[in-house]
């Protein structure tokens, strides 16, 4: 419980991160500091992005596969039907 209160800031807590961050990069670095922030974290959220859209891609590409084998199975089994329907009808007419 105590780890938890240690992330719970409040209004003069975050003042007092405020001063100790300027204190250490000062005022001129600040925007410096937030601009390598934000650029941070739009890289990463364009490669989630990026990785999300392969991920669907191999999903979308294995269904694909699964339907196809499935097809060619059902294909199989019909010619094989029909060949068995075909030797029967012949060997009636003999």
């Amino acid at each position: 419980m105590k780890g938890l209160l240690l992330f719970n800031f409040l209004g003069p807590e975050m003042l007092v991160v405020f001063f100790a961050i300027l204190l250490l990069f000062g005022g001129k670095k600040i925007p410096e500091l937030m601009k390598g922030i934000g650029k941070g974290i739009r890289e990463f959220n364009t490669a989630k992005g990026t990785i999300e859209k392969e991920l669907q891609d191999g999903m979308r590409e294995e269904e694909q596969r699964e339907r196809d084998a499935r097809e060619l199975r059902e294909l199989r089994e019909r010619e094989a039907q029909r060949k068995r329907e075909e030797a029967f009808i012949t060997r009636e007419e003999k």
